[in-house]
């Protein structure tokens, strides 16, 4: 058996995939087209992994042998041993990364399942304040921010699903020269109520990364 080398957005892209490919067989009766579906299911899927190893390509690969529901569940049942969980962290690290929040609310983390997550989130209600946890360069960066439930909904910049939405805003580090003492920025943006939905449909983290080294400066 390899090592696990596949994230949680990409078992999430790769499930969309086989999805694609599915639904193709179930409701489309040009071959042509669903030998066109299956191509393009195996070439996306390969292309998240360039340095894929031969037992690697052709596990992922076998996406354009799948005929029945049945194969659906055996091709991502195959994945699950190689899924890799977000790095594990303590209580401790998570109140490293909020130095300046002294009654810092910490999540359960005995409740979150690493293996379906890309970033890790919660929300204080008592101060209206989400928090979440990632991993960049094999560090752990945190970003705190106001949370504001917009009571509608649209994409989500981290999943771009069409979900319940809240407004994020985080004040940024970023400070232009010669700024006053007294200077802030807030940047944000919409993103989905539950994390714990986010997740399970992010398949890319340009869009997260990109925010966080907004506010990170």
């Amino acid at each position: 058996m390899c090592e696990p080398f596949i994230r949680n957005h990409h078992y999430n892209f790769i499930k969309n995939q086989a999805d694609s490919v599915l639904y193709a067989l179930r409701t489309v009766g040009d071959p042509k087209i669903v030998e066109s579906v299956r191509f393009s299911a195996q070439s996306k899927v390969a292309e998240l992994f360039p340095d894929a190893t031969d037992e690697q390509k052709t596990m992922l690969e076998s996406i354009a042998n799948l005929k029945t529901a049945d194969d659906f569940q055996q091709y991502l049942q195959q994945l699950e041993p190689y899924r890799i969980e977000f790095s594990q962290i303590t209580d401790k690290q998570i109140r490293r990364l909020f130095p300046k929040n002294k009654k810092l609310k910490l999540p359960d983390l005995t409740q979150i399942d690493f293996h379906q997550t890309t970033y890790l989130s919660w929300v204080d209600v008592s101060t209206n304040k989400m928090f979440f946890v990632y991993e960049m360069d094999g560090q752990f960066v945190g970003v705190e921010g106001r949370f504001t439930p917009t009571n509608k909904k649209s994409y989500c910049f981290v999943c771009n699903k069409y979900e319940s939405l809240a407004l994020f805003s985080a004040i940024t580090k970023k400070r232009p020269a010669n700024a006053s003492s007294d200077y802030y920025k807030s940047v944000g943006n919409y993103l989905c109520i539950s994390g714990h939905e986010c997740n399970k449909n992010v398949t890319d983290v340009t869009s997260l990364e990109k925010f966080i080294e907004s506010v990170q400066g």
